[in-house]
């Protein structure tokens, strides 16, 4: 055993806590007080995109809104109404669609700049001169039978029909669904609290038309609904997680601690170490993003267990005849030590997250770790300061309760005897037992290889069924009916099969060379499989080219122009072509050519219509297959591109900090057993279970079909925290009950009955109390509730279970090969 001379650090500090343990508590809650007004500092970031900021695609998306002023996909002040009727090209419903977008464009308190329908496109055929919806609903209420007929067909053949639901039936003109569009005057920038507000006005106004009915045949749908019930998602989550998880916890802390005086220290430490790491998130500046819903049960898995560990290792010294002051010394002398070596530890495998390319993954590595550390000095000079002095105060009260004061795991205990059974089994066969912890974790492992990553707004979602069974909760348990996974499903099955109908490749240099042009030509020659072609067999696409191409066909003039600096004489300049774009953007087409090259000519855009049956995967390689065959500098991009690329940063990263996570926990563990008890092998030793640990989880993720996303991808490198925080309990009681003479079985019996009965007390606790998360209503929160408690009963398994067996087994090689050494402290 390590003698108290060897940690002159640890003894200092260990005698400071207990002989001015008032001072100790009375700082920490002077900085707790100092750091409490920084959680009311802290900015959310709740939106998917936080996790595509630092994504190359992203980063292009976000320069074609810039440059190009146009949006991929919707823009977030837009909204849809879906309309539904037996048949949407009726004169009816036409009518009836016309009076709605009339109602909602002259309503002031909507502050929508415009709208668009077939409708619209319908009643310009008939009346070209049409402008607003009121006059539009006249055209179409004047005209006859044929003369309505012929405006959906030459309407149709303009392809202006495009948004009907895709039972549209050209022959019969009949639809039974279509698509308007709404576009609200805001910036870009506004709020999603702004552009809720609107879009529920326009669901009242919508209602207001007669024949309509808002939620049935006219559906609002818009970013500002998906926000609201979003939100109400995250609160319903809230409501139901959250009474579960404080029952559970305090239930089984209750019976870990047996004492409600500890048991509200302990609960109080957890409080600080909250407060001080939100607190510092919010006066670094840091925002709280859906990477961060894990650091919560993550820091009360570490301050569990080292809350039950200090309450029971003090109460063992005390068993022992030692009075409050010695036995709180010896708890700390060798607490201090073993909490320190799992902070560093964990503190890796949280920073580990640091080389990923998210940025908020980096966030979560630098809270995490700051955390952790927190953690420490709360449970390692707070708590035990707290301790002393209220047990002081009760040895001063005459008559005061006594309660369970004995320690988890004791020998006459049922707990204790369950946990001699791993000891018993190393006394057999450790063999057997250590070849089938190393097959079996290397078949999981290999298994594990198999899990998948995925990236949507649509992993946010909620999981309905779940929703539907709680609905029969009483309030205010039971959740907010949401409607945007319906209306997205309808949006999906009945008007296009493919929610991303285009990808965009962004050109992100100059296009002003004489072959700028030609190049943007080529890159629509001999499309991918997964590209619309056009008749000439070249891809589906829109370009600056195409725009030149039309307005040659309107203006002979600029035809001639184009003509001169044709070259080859295939319609595309070649030559003089700042010339050309200098006539193009002084024409009626300029607002059009806009869309396609920036104002400053510095970059061009291209997009391509894609096939509604090609898969998202052989989209992804084709577009980015043709982004990387032009000879300039391009960038494939579109949300699903975005969200593909997302994808494989999440692989990458929860690879690579798995890896260096493991790396480096090895080399401290190493390094940190040699200096502290001559021995690294102890610290090789603990490795084992780790890595047994890690493998099974990722196994089981693959079972469970659970894939990596951002909120569980730092999973698999905290798993190596949370097995190294068993395993260094376990193994560094062990160093200090073996000394030499002392027979291993005998060490092993000492460990299993206290440091292991922590162990059983902090995993139940951690298991039941935040594995609570399993019962949310959104997938990622359960998935990630599942994995959390899946990854601390392996470790604790691993570390009570497998390490005796391994130390039994090293010891009888000890013993028959001179070269090995023993592992009794020196």
């Amino acid at each position: 055993m390590s003698d108290d001379t060897d940690q002159p650090i640890v003894e200092r500090v260990d005698r400071f806590v207990v002989d001015r343990p008032l001072l100790v508590v009375v700082a920490f809650l002077l900085v707790t007080v100092a750091l409490a007004p920084g959680i009311g500092m802290i900015t959310t970031e709740a939106e998917s995109e936080q996790f595509t900021e630092d994504v190359e695609a992203q980063q292009a998306q976000e320069d074609i809104e810039e440059e190009f002023g146009t949006t991929i996909g919707n823009a977030p002040t837009s909204g849809t109404l879906i309309v539904q009727d037996d048949n949407v090209l009726s004169r009816a419903a036409l009518v009836r669609l016309l009076e709605t977008q009339h109602r909602l464009e002259t309503n002031s308190r909507l502050r929508i700049a415009s709208t668009s329908s077939h409708a619209s496109a319908i009643a310009r055929q008939l009346d070209p001169t049409a402008e607003t919806p009121l006059e539009q609903r006249r055209a179409v209420e004047e005209a006859t039978d044929g003369e309505l007929r012929a405006a959906i067909d030459a309407a149709d053949e303009r392809g202006a029909l495009a948004q009907l639901s895709t039972d549209y039936n050209p022959a019969e003109r009949r639809a039974t669904g279509a698509i308007a569009g709404i576009t609200y005057e805001l910036p870009d920038s506004a709020s999603d609290a702004e552009v809720a507000t609107l879009q529920e006005r326009t669901v009242e106004v919508v209602d207001s038309v007669e024949g309509n009915e808002a939620g049935e045949n006219a559906i609002v749908f818009g970013q500002g609904i998906i926000q609201n019930e979003f939100n109400a998602l995250l609160s319903d989550t809230a409501i139901i997680v959250f009474p579960a998880t404080v029952i559970f916890l305090l239930g089984f802390l209750l019976l870990a601690y047996r004492d409600p005086v500890d048991m509200v220290m302990g609960l109080g430490s957890l409080g600080v170490v909250l407060v001080w790491t939100f607190g510092f998130m919010g006066w670094a500046g840091i925002p709280f993003s859906n990477t961060m819903v894990p650091l919560f049960p993550l820091l009360l898995a570490v301050g569990i267990d080292f809350g039950i560990h200090i309450i029971n290792r003090y109460r063992e010294a005390t068993l022992d005849g030692d009075d409050i002051a010695p036995a709180m010394r010896e708890t700390t002398d060798q607490m201090l030590v073993a909490f320190s070596i799992v902070t560093v530890t964990t503190a890796i495998s949280f920073s580990a997250n640091l080389t990923s390319p998210l940025g908020s993954l980096r966030d979560f590595g630098v809270i995490a770790a700051v955390g952790i550390g927190v953690t420490l000095l709360v449970f390692g000079l707070f708590l035990p300061a707290a301790k002393v002095l209220a047990d002081r105060g009760r040895a001063r009260i005459p008559y005061f309760p006594e309660f369970g004061s004995t320690p988890l795991g004791g020998e006459d205990s049922l707990m204790g005897r369950a946990l001699e059974g791993s000891v018993s089994v190393a006394r057999i066969a450790p063999a057997v037992v250590v070849v089938v912890a190393l097959v079996g974790g290397g078949g999981a492992a290999v298994y594990g290889t198999g899990v998948d990553a995925e990236f949507s707004q649509e992993i946010f979602f909620p999981d309905e069924d779940r929703v539907e069974t709680y609905q029969a909760l009483p309030e205010p348990l039971a959740p907010t009916e949401y409607t945007f996974t319906e209306t997205i499903r309808l949006f999906e099955e009945e008007f296009d099969g493919r929610q991303f109908s285009t990808i965009t490749i962004y050109v992100d240099e100059p296009v002003r060379d004489d072959d700028s042009l030609e190049v943007i030509h080529r890159a629509t020659r001999q499309p991918p499989d997964s590209f619309e072609r056009a008749d000439d067999g070249t891809a589906q696409a829109e370009s600056i080219v195409t725009v030149i191409e039309s307005r040659a066909e309107e203006d002979p003039e600029f035809a001639a122009l184009v003509a001169r600096n044709d070259r080859t004489g295939n319609g595309v300049p070649d030559q003089n072509v700042d010339e050309v774009y200098d006539a193009l953007l002084d024409s009626p087409a300029r607002s059009q050519a806009r869309n396609y090259i920036a104002a400053d000519r510095g970059s061009a855009r291209i997009d391509y219509t894609l096939k509604a049956d090609a898969g998202d995967d052989e989209i992804v390689a084709d577009a980015r297959g043709v982004a990387d065959r032009m000879p300039v500098d391009a960038v494939a991009t579109g949300t699903l591109i975005v969200n593909a690329a997302v994808i494989d940063v999440i692989l990458e990263s929860a690879i690579q900090s798995l890896v260096i996570a493991f790396v480096l926990t090895a080399i401290f563990l190493a390094l940190s057993y040699r200096f502290l008890e001559g021995r690294a092998v102890y610290g090789f030793i603990n490795l084992l279970p780790v890595l047994v640990t890690v493998a099974l989880l990722a196994a089981s993720m693959r079972f469970f079909d659970v894939a990596l996303s951002p909120i569980n991808a730092p999973i698999l490198g905290v798993s190596i925290g949370l097995g190294v925080d068993y395993a260094v309990h376990f193994m560094h009681r062990f160093v200090d009950e073996y000394t030499p003479g002392t027979d291993v079985f005998d060490a092993l019996l000492t460990t299993i009955q206290g440091t292991g009965g922590a162990l059983t007390g902090s995993m139940l606790t951690t298991v039941f109390g935040l594995g609570a998360l399993f019962f949310a209503i959104i997938p990622l929160i359960q998935e990630f509730g599942l994995l959390l408690g899946l990854g601390v009963f392996y470790a604790y398994a691993c570390s009570v279970l497998l390490l005796p067996s391994i130390i039994v087994l090293w010891e009888r090689t000890a013993e028959r090969v001179e070269r090995v050494p023993t592992l009794a402290s020196p």
